[in-house]
């Protein structure tokens, strides 16, 4: 079955689109948002209830048309009634988090427009987590760190998760590891709020409820100075998906099954909003490998709804109190895709897209080199535990190199102290000794980006391989001229079973 059959229905949501102008918010339209609010004007959308006599005007309020959970959280986050797609608002932010990566130099931004003693808008709304090239002799690597801990030294930051001792993380035990897992797991993703970070995968906190986005250097020095940012309301893309997930698929299948349907463009400046009976059945870590790589379809910010998954999960993790919100009924849809999950098969991206979607028994041919379990997409405890299963059922050796890098220190852990399930109390650590892996990394982003060469399982020559990283672009994990499967853990374990491109049924079932 192609997997593009799995599609039920696309279909449009814009309310009496012919009136309002559909096109008006296409990234390919001619038409101005300033056309598109005036063609919207002349349509009524909502009619106020008659004032009662005993009300005062004051009380009446205004007019209130519906709203996506992305237009109500910056609108609440604008001090705004409310908020259309096209509109420039001036946002409040609850959180800004920043990097090794591009830290100094949102710090260098921020000391040379607000001045050299400048202090942040809010020492306790900055969270920086060093997490990129880390374990690594790079002296300029290395010294980003250093301009990190001299700032956070410098402003009193109350969330920095420093690292000094590069030779045992453990030793560190404010270490935690690559930041959007890190940023989740201490507490920081909260319902309705607006998260900010200087790396385009901040869109994974959306998982919560949330407006996450990334944003430049640029940006983030200005809002290390004032707590705002000026950002354009965008359209919202909905995505319902409904059916019961097969035991061979993970949230991965499904983020790569829907940019291969719109394309890596297919995004572009949108919100991408999750919703259905599946994403209702995700656990978080799931539901956050889903809004990880909405950036990949070039979206703006991903978003499912809070529920009780997401109030167990942040409990105890927050104190913070915060305020969920949800689409309105009449709310106004770009566009809805509908998907039957229940008819999906395990995916890969091929080389050189994120979009450049196959089913992977369509690439059984393809011999590889290597695999990669790690990054903020295919790094987390679940990741592992799903990898760990199919090795187990399998019985058997990996045929290639197998490298595998926990997202946090608290993965780490996991990897070596929670029984996977049906293996008579076996942790993942334990199958991944008798598979024949790698022993696991030291937490952090590894080699997903590449970075200096003596990175922990760095490409530094042409090879294939397999990885549950987020992006297959030409020098991603570090050779130019390497190919890379992005696939889910489930297919990563079982290619590295077979040393070729395996659809994980082989061994689930």
């Amino acid at each position: 079955m192609a997997a593009s059959s799995a599609i039920a229905s696309s279909s449009t949501a814009f309310i009496n689109k012919k009136d309002v102008g559909l096109s008006a918010f296409s990234s390919q339209s001619s038409f101005s948002v300033q056309t598109a609010r005036k063609r919207i004007s002349k349509k009524i959308v909502s009619v106020m209830t008659p004032q009662q006599t005993e009300r005062k005007p004051a009380t009446t309020g205004s007019v209130k048309t519906g709203m996506t959970m992305t237009e109500k959280i910056l609108a609440k986050a604008s001090d705004k009634p409310d908020v259309s797609p096209g509109d420039n608002v001036w946002v409040n932010v609850d959180v800004l988090m920043t990097h090794d990566v591009c830290g100094p130099g949102s710090i260098g931004i921020f000391k040379k427009e607000f001045g050299q003693n400048a202090k942040v808008w809010d020492r306790e709304k900055l969270v920086i987590i060093p997490d990129h090239y880390i374990f690594t002799t790079d002296e300029r690597a290395n010294r980003n760190v250093d301009i990190l801990r001299d700032f956070c030294n410098e402003q009193n930051i109350k969330y920095f998760y420093d690292i000094k001792d590069l030779g045992n993380f453990r030793a560190n035990p404010d270490y935690k590891g690559v930041c959007h897992v890190a940023l989740a797991q201490e507490g920081h993703c909260r319902p309705g709020e607006v998260l900010l970070g200087t790396d385009s995968h901040t869109c994974t906190a959306g998982a919560f409820g949330q407006f996450a986005t990334g944003i430049g250097n640029t940006d983030a020095g200005f809002v290390l100075g004032t707590g705002k940012i000026l950002l354009k309301v965008p359209p919202t893309l909905r995505f319902v998906m409904d059916g019961e997930m097969p035991d061979y698929l993970l949230a991965k299948d499904l983020i790569l099954q829907i940019i291969g349907e719109i394309s890596v463009a297919g995004a572009t400046y949108k919100a991408m909003e999750f919703v259905g009976t599946t994403v209702e059945s995700l656990t978080m870590e799931e539901r956050m490998t889903l809004c990880n790589m909405v950036v990949e379809a070039g979206g703006k910010n991903g978003v499912i709804p809070a529920d009780k998954t997401t109030y167990d999960y942040l409990e105890g993790r927050t104190s913070v109190p915060y305020e969920p919100v949800y689409s309105d009924e009449g709310a106004r849809y770009l566009k809805e895709y509908r998907f039957d999950v229940s008819k999906l098969e395990p995916l890969v991206a091929k080389p050189h897209s994120p979009d450049n979607r196959a089913l992977a028994r369509e690439c059984k041919d393809v011999k590889i080199d290597r695999v990669y379990i790690g990054s903020c997409t295919g790094g987390k405890t679940e990741d592992f535990m799903a990898a760990a299963k199919v090795f187990l059922a399998s019985g058997k050796k990996v045929k290639v190199p197998t490298f595998l890098v926990p997202a946090t220190q608290k993965v780490w852990m996991d990897v070596y102290s929670l029984p996977v399930p049906g293996s008579g109390g076996k942790t993942c650590s334990q199958i991944f000794e008798e598979a024949g892996c790698d022993t696991p990394a030291s937490p952090s982003c590894g080699a997903c980006l590449g970075g200096p060469k003596d990175t922990y399982a760095r490409m530094n020559e042409a090879q294939v391989c397999v990885s549950t990283t987020n992006r297959n672009f030409p020098g991603r994990m570090g050779h130019k001229e390497g190919q890379i499967y992005l696939a889910s853990p489930y297919t990563a374990a079982a290619s590295a079973l077979t040393g070729y491109v395996t659809d994980p049924r082989e061994f689930l079932q």
